[in-house]
């Protein structure tokens, strides 16, 4: 198995944190590779708070799940305004390409802590306004989404459950 096709098998959605600390350093470098991943027209439509305070991350810990109270960092998504070639195209083809954007830099960000060793969790349920209120951000910022980020003491990968390839692909030959 190559080495990409481990990373994709290893990662997976940790409910567990045992509050170890995820370095600054690591964040660092987790967010490094976010930077390069692909946005319609390059617009890179996002903000990063990275957040290893502990109060801080009590307090949003408390507008989310209760399993990341625990986690050793969190990395909160903010959307920006994308470029204006972006933004056009999107009216163009009804396409909401800053939120598409948003989602592959989330599982950049995802896979880059899996190979660093450090368990995530991308969290899209959580109190958005509380959110904003904490971090001091304008009412028109949307935090699209959440990476909550620390190790666990599970030494198991749980088995991916997932739909059958004919499921989900059609091919034209």
């Amino acid at each position: 198995m190559n080495p990409f096709d481990q990373l994709i098998r290893d990662r997976e959605s940790c409910r567990k944190f045992n509050g170890k600390a995820v370095s600054k350093e690591d964040i660092t470098t987790i967010i490094t590779a976010a930077r390069l991943a692909p946005s319609a027209c390059n617009g890179q439509p996002w903000h990063f708070i990275a957040i290893t305070d502990e109060e801080t991350k009590a307090k949003l810990a408390g507008h989310m799940q209760a399993f990341n109270a625990k986690a050793g960092a969190m990395i909160v998504m903010i959307e920006e305004k994308s470029n204006i070639t972006s933004t056009i195209g999107s009216k163009i083809k009804h396409q909401d390409y800053a939120q598409m954007d948003m989602g592959i830099v989330a599982a950049y960000l995802s896979l880059a802590a899996t190979s660093l060793g450090i368990s995530n969790c991308i969290i899209g349920w959580f109190d958005e306004a509380k959110t904003k209120a904490l971090l001091q951000l304008p009412k028109k910022k949307r935090v699209r989404l959440i990476l909550s980020l620390g190790y666990t003491d599970e030494t198991n990968v749980r088995p991916k459950i997932r739909k059958k390839m004919d499921e989900i692909v059609t091919f034209i030959e």
